[in-house]
């Protein structure tokens, strides 16, 4: 008995969720202290958890504009939450032991190829290494990028400002501070500005592609050759994209409070291509969310549904979730009895978890959309039902684009939130294994036919 606590407690998705967890506790704490607000005051626990909470799980979901309410004291405290949630506290620490030149142990090694979602367990350390330092880089050439528009604007605190987005772009955040300009602005005075709409987009799009597909995309040069995971990445995510940006732009062209507004063909385009990244979980935006067409949210959803990729700093259900439920469609369909990806069989227990993910976010989803509905009438508003899915579902993918519903809520439709983006950044599948009561073994039954007629 003793011996099953142990492995049930040491278990590495409990061990993730249980370090998630304890950042976003420090966080609340730390985001509650006087020093942290512009006035001086402590905020309210519940503000806190869920700002602490949208942080570290790199949702962008505020209850207050993020310059005009926090400290430069506040902002580091943000910044640093991102910068560990998106990569994950267990991939830091394991990161700091390898550097320090401590073996991780076979328990460590499982621990580290978990919190990189790597397929190999004798990767998992090199992966670790490779995701800090790589990230880091990447960061870094995005703020020195950023720098040489708000630092002739800003002087030294567009420097604060560089850094500040770089790291929120790349963990796919979606938190500013550039409420000066005006409260929840984000980045809508930078939409013709291509330095800073291409560096962002870039910093989301590599965030989202997932740590697997870089290591895999570096190594090409030796391998001359691409894993499948890294192909139905890259081609989903490119699917996606220019879908995304060509429904935008044809629902909202003639739309005067978003690309109508909009002086040319170019910034049109521009104001697309990046709502259409930036609905990939990452949160920022350069037109007013809530000023879009029904239909146009409705298709958002859809997008933030999708997600990212596996192993990255983005949420959602992930793009290779839905490629596998399409082509498991597209094989029904057939008359085929597997499910075949660019020529490779894929197996059943990755389709069941798909089909899992699927489900379990479509009710995580509808039920705390629910809860804001009967708990924060959002009509009284002057919203919509629609923009309450929206919000549950923003939280859920970790998204952080809102249609004005945080802002108008109540305590219970905020522990619902809280709750979602929570679930959203550790994986519905994940923490419902860190919940079990024990570890499942894997043992072969021979057990009769079901016999069920479906359809």
């Amino acid at each position: 008995m003793k011996d099953d606590k142990k492995k049930k407690t040491a278990s590495p998705p409990r061990i993730i969720a249980i370090s998630f967890a304890a950042v976003i506790i420090v966080g609340t704490f730390l985001l509650m202290l006087p020093i942290s607000s512009k006035s001086g005051y402590s905020t309210s626990f519940i503000n806190c958890l869920f700002t602490a909470t949208s942080a570290t799980c790199v949702t962008g979901l505020v209850v207050y504009d993020t310059f005009s309410y926090w400290s430069t004291f506040g902002h580091c405290v943000i910044m640093a939450l991102i910068q560990i949630g998106g990569l994950g506290l267990v991939t830091f620490t394991s990161f700091f032991n390898l550097a320090l030149g401590k073996k991780l142990g076979l328990r460590g090694m499982h621990l580290a190829s978990e919190s990189v979602n790597s397929t190999s367990f004798g990767e998992g350390p090199k992966l670790v290494r490779f995701v800090v330092k790589t990230s880091l880089i990447i960061e870094i050439i995005g703020a020195l990028l950023l720098c040489t528009v708000f630092v002739p604007q800003y002087g030294r605190y567009g420097l604060f400002i560089s850094i500040f987005l770089a790291i929120s772009a790349f963990c796919n955040a979606g938190f500013d501070i550039l409420g000066f300009q005006q409260q929840y602005i984000s980045l809508t005075n930078y939409n013709g500005n291509f330095i800073v709409m291409f560096t962002i987009m870039m910093l989301i799009i590599i965030g989202g592609l997932g740590f697997v597909v870089w290591n895999d995309l570096l190594s090409y040069r030796k391998t001359k050759k691409l894993i499948l995971h890294t192909k139905v990445v890259l081609a989903v995510t490119a699917v996606l994209i220019f879908l995304g940006t060509f429904v935008i732009m044809l629902l909202e062209w003639n739309n005067p409070k978003t690309l109508g507004a909009l002086p040319s063909f170019y910034d049109k385009f521009m104001a697309g291509l990046f709502q259409s990244v930036t609905l990939r979980t990452a949160g920022f935006n350069t037109i007013n969310m809530g000023a879009m067409h029904e239909i146009t949210k409705t298709m958002s959803i859809i997008l933030m549904f999708i997600g990212a990729a596996p192993g990255s700093t983005g949420g959602g259900i992930k793009v290779t979730t839905i490629a596998v439920i399409v082509m498991t469609v597209v094989s029904v369909v057939r008359g085929k009895d597997d499910t075949v990806i660019l020529k490779r069989k894929v197996q059943p227990k990755v389709i069941y978890k798909a089909i899992a993910l699927i489900l379990l976010g479509i009710m995580l989803c509808f039920s705390v959309s629910m809860i804001i509905m009967i708990s924060s009438p959002v009509e009284q508003s002057g919203l919509t039902n629609t923009d309450a899915v929206f919000e549950a579902v923003s939280a859920f993918a970790t998204v952080g684009l809102s249609t004005g519903v945080t802002s108008v809520i109540g305590t219970i439709s905020k522990l619902a939130l809280i709750f979602t983006m929570f679930i959203g950044r550790v994986g519905p599948v994940s923490f419902g294994m860190s919940l079990a009561a024990k570890q499942m073994v894997n043992r072969k039954e021979i057990l009769p036919d079901a016999k069920i007629m479906v359809g």
